[in-house]
C-alpha cells in the first residue's frame, strides 16, 4: 500500500478495512458511528442497547452469578464469554480490539486469543491515569494545574499543614490517584467534611490537594500520532447537576458549543493540549487521550485531569462537523496503531478543526439513578424521542443513530439500565443526545434540559427487589 497523505485517501482506507475490529465495552455508547467509518467494525457489549437491533453491535447472553465491580471486569468477562470467542473465531482475519479500560489480565486473555489490542499497554495507561502523574506531566509541559501541592493527608491536621504550606488557604478539594466521575473529588472545608472521607484519603499516600477555586468545567480530546498531536474543539462539561447524578464532583455530560467559552480561552485550551499531547509523545505514550480542564472567573485555564483513553466525550466529538470534514478523531488513533505509513499535517487539521464555521452545537446528558432503588419494571427503549409543547415526552421512532435527529424537539435516547435490571443508587439509566445547548451562560441547566430530564425519568418504572423477588 502507497504511503496516506492526505484524508481522503485515509478515509477510504478505512472504509475498505477488511481486518476485524472489535470495541469490547458494557455498551457502544462512546464510540457510537464508527461503524459507519470504519470496515469490519463491530462493538460486543455487555448491555443490550439496542435490544439485538443494531447490525454491528454483538451481545452474548448473561452468564447467570457474574456481578461486575469495574469496567475492567466487564472486558475479560466479555473476552472469555464462549459465545464471544466463537464469534469472534467465525469471523476469522487478525482480529483486533479497543476498550475503554483494561489490565494485565486483559492483555493474557487476548494473547491466548490471538487477538491484538490496539492501544498502549496496561502498564503505561495506568502510570499516566494517576492523577499525581498528570500534574507532574503537565508542569514539564508547560502546562500549568490549578494551585496544588502533592503530599500525604492521613489526618486533617496534616492536611491544614501542607495546603497552609504551599499558600492553598483552607477551603480545598482533595483528589486520590485513581477514580472516575466525581467518586474520588473530596471538597473539604471543615474537619468534618475530611471525616466523611477520611477513610479513603487518609489510606493513600500523596493525594493531589488543591486550592478551592470558582470554575467552569471543560474538556478537550487529542490524539498523539507519528505527525504529531492533533486537537479538537473545546467542550463544556456537565459536572454534578444532582438532577443527572449523586455524585457531587460527578460527570454527567457535554456541549460543544463555539460560544460557550471565547476565542481567547479556546486558543489555549487548544495549545494546551497540544502541549500536553506532545510532553506524552516524548514519554513513550500515543493514540486517544482526553484532558478535563478547569476555568476560572479571570478566564485563566486550569489542567484538571487526564484520561489516557476513549472517553465520555468522545461519542459526541467524533461525530461532529469537524469529524465530517475530515475524519473522526478515533480513526486517526487506530492509524496509529494499525502499522500504516502515513504523513499528514497536523497543523493544517489543528487550524481548521478550531474554525467556528467547524463546531457545530449539540449536548449529550447522562443520566444516573439518584434514590429510586429498585429493579426497574419499565424502561424506555433506544431510540428517537419527541418533545411536546407542554415541555412532555414520549417515544417516537427506532434509530441507532443520533444523527437522525431532525430537529430541536427531538433527542436520541440510548438506554442503559433496561427492564429487569437493578436500580442502584449511581446507576447509568442512559445518554441523552440533543441539539444546541442544555445549559445557559451561567452553566446552569436551562428549562429544555430539566424537560428532557424529568420526562425521560418519568419513563422508567421501578419495583422494589423483594416485591419482584417474591411476585
Amino acid at each position: 500500500m502507497k504511503r496516506i497523505s492526505d484524508t481522503a485517501e485515509f478515509r477510504l482506507f478505512m472504509l475498505r478495512n477488511e481486518r476485524p475490529i472489535y470495541v469490547i465495552s458494557a455498551s457502544p455508547f462512546n464510540l457510537m458511528g464508527i461503524d459507519e467509518w470504519v470496515g469490519s467494525f463491530t462493538s460486543i457489549c455487555y448491555i443490550d442497547c439496542y435490544d439485538g437491533r443494531h447490525p454491528d453491535v454483538f451481545v452474548p447472553p448473561k452468564i447467570p452469578g457474574f456481578k461486575p465491580k469495574s469496567i475492567e471486569d466487564i472486558t475479560n468477562h466479555l473476552l472469555q464469554h464462549p459465545e464471544v470467542i466463537d464469534y469472534i473465531t467465525r469471523r476469522g482475519g487478525r482480529p483486533a480490539i479497543v476498550c475503554l479500560m483494561f489490565n494485565e489480565k486483559t492483555e493474557e486473555i487476548c494473547k491466548k486469543l490471538g487477538v491484538e489490542i490496539l492501544l498502549p499497554t496496561a502498564e503505561l495507561r495506568q502510570h499516566f491515569d494517576n492523577k499525581m502523574e498528570t500534574v507532574r506531566i503537565g508542569n514539564k509541559a508547560g502546562v500549568p494545574s490549578v494551585p496544588n501541592t502533592l503530599s500525604p493527608a492521613r489526618t486533617y491536621e496534616e492536611l491544614l499543614y501542607s495546603a497552609r504550606k504551599a499558600g492553598l488557604g483552607a477551603d480545598l478539594v482533595v483528589q486520590t490517584a485513581f477514580g472516575d466521575s466525581g467518586k474520588t473529588t473530596f471538597f473539604i472545608a471543615s474537619e468534618d467534611d475530611y471525616n466523611r472521607h477520611a477513610a479513603q484519603i487518609a489510606a493513600e499516600d500523596e493525594v493531589k490537594i488543591m486550592k478551592r477555586i470558582n470554575c467552569r468545567s471543560a474538556t478537550i480530546e487529542g490524539c498523539t500520532t507519528a505527525s504529531g498531536t492533533l486537537v479538537v474543539p473545546l467542550m463544556t462539561e456537565i459536572i454534578g447537576k444532582p438532577e443527572l447524578t449523586p455524585y457531587k464532583g460527578g460527570w454527567a455530560g457535554n456541549e460543544i458549543f463555539a460560544g460557550a467559552f471565547s476565542e481567547k480561552v479556546r486558543a489555549k485550551a487548544r495549545d494546551m493540549a497540544y502541549r500536553f499531547g506532545s510532553q506524552l509523545s516524548e514519554e513513550g505514550y500515543r493514540g486517544y487521550f482526553n484532558l478535563d480542564l478547569l476555568i476560572d472567573e479571570n478566564n485563566e485555564v486550569y489542567l484538571g485531569e487526564l484520561n489516557p483513553r476513549i472517553s465520555g466525550a468522545s461519542s459526541l466529538i467524533n461525530q461532529a462537523a469537524f469529524a465530517f470534514a475530515d475524519a473522526p478523531l478515533f480513526l486517526f488513533h487506530l492509524m496509529e496503531f494499525l502499522g500504516i505509513e502515513y504523513d499528514i499535517d497536523v497543523e493544517e487539521l489543528n487550524d481548521r478543526w478550531a474554525r467556528e464555521e467547524f463546531i457545530d452545537s449539540w449536548s449529550q446528558l447522562i443520566l444516573k439513578s439518584s434514590d429510586d432503588v429498585g429493579i426497574a419494571a419499565h424502561a424506555p427503549a433506544t431510540g428517537i424521542y419527541r418533545m411536546a409543547p407542554d415541555g412532555s415526552v414520549s417515544y417516537d421512532r427506532f434509530a441507532y443513530r443520533w444523527k437522525t435527529i431532525e430537529n430541536d424537539g427531538e433527542a436520541f435516547f440510548l438506554r442503559f439500565t433496561g427492564r429487569g435490571d437493578y436500580r442502584y443508587k449511581g446507576a447509568d439509566l442512559g445518554a441523552l443526545i440533543v441539539r444546541g445547548r442544555v445549559m445557559d451562560d451561567e452553566f446552569e441547566l436551562n428549562k429544555r434540559a430539566h424537560n428532557w430530564i424529568t420526562g425521560i425519568k418519568r419513563l422508567y418504572v421501578s419495583k422494589p427487589a423483594t416485591e419482584v423477588q417474591h411476585a
